[in-house]
């Protein structure tokens, strides 16, 4: 069913069924059900419980017995409050490692840009070493384990061209964090914005940082939340 004018459609018609039917027989005479009169709407439950109390992600990101991929890409998660499909895409050759900066595509297809702080910046040349004590230039930043088998090989993009390792999966990603966490990833983005939120940055610059924007506004209205921004309020 399409409604002719948006506009004089009821707000939230999916969940708010009584008056979404009643506005469909009263307005445009469409054949539509009644709502018994005993009937009550089921109580909604926030997800509060996706944050993680800020003194559990620090004992996870200090934890001496992770590997260092698991390590990196925890931390990395959580000081760019991005998603982790967004940082399993990033590729070497695009990290700023002086600017603490990388560009990723959004889940809109934009490219924009993550930021990460001090703990991600000490960690990333390290993940990057290779054993003959030269550092990784191209291919994807986080691998897997082993390389392809030749029936499973990816695209030449996800190969890295030093070692011949693919990239990370996201399931793989989401099975180890639950190995070592017991968390779910976004967990760790929802936990960044929380703190955040809690250390009295503004709003706008939690949006910025984790680059979410209210429905109908313009992404560049939203301005990214840097190092430099969240110094002031962070110290």
């Amino acid at each position: 069913m399409r409604v002719s004018n948006a506009a004089d459609a009821p707000a939230g018609p999916c969940s708010l069924p009584p008056p979404w039917l009643t506005w469909c027989q009263a307005r445009k005479r469409w054949p539509a059900p009644s709502v018994p009169a005993g009937c009550e709407r089921r109580q909604e439950n926030p997800g509060e419980t996706r944050a993680v109390p800020g003194t559990a992600v620090q004992r996870l990101l200090s934890r001496r017995d992770i590997p260092l991929r698991e390590k990196t890409l925890r931390r990395m998660l959580y000081e760019t409050a991005a998603r982790a499909a967004e940082i399993l895409e990033i590729d070497v050759q695009d990290l700023d490692l002086d600017n603490r900066q990388a560009p990723i595509r959004s889940q809109g297809g934009a490219i924009q840009w993550v930021y990460w702080d001090t703990g991600t910046a000490r960690l990333l040349p390290r993940l990057l070493r290779l054993p003959g004590g030269a550092s990784r230039t191209s291919g994807p930043l986080f691998l897997s384990e082993r390389k392809p088998v030749p029936a499973r090989r990816p695209a030449p993009r996800d190969i890295c061209p030093h070692t011949g390792r693919a990239r990370l999966g996201y399931d793989r990603c989401r099975v180890l964090l639950d190995h070592y966490a017991g968390l779910e990833l976004h967990q760790l983005r929802h936990s960044a914005a929380t703190h955040l939120g809690d250390a009295k940055v503004p709003l706008q610059l939690i949006m910025g940082r984790g680059r979410d924007r209210p429905c109908g506004r313009p992404p560049a209205q939203i301005p990214a939340c840097g190092i430099t921004a969240l110094g002031s309020y962070l110290g």
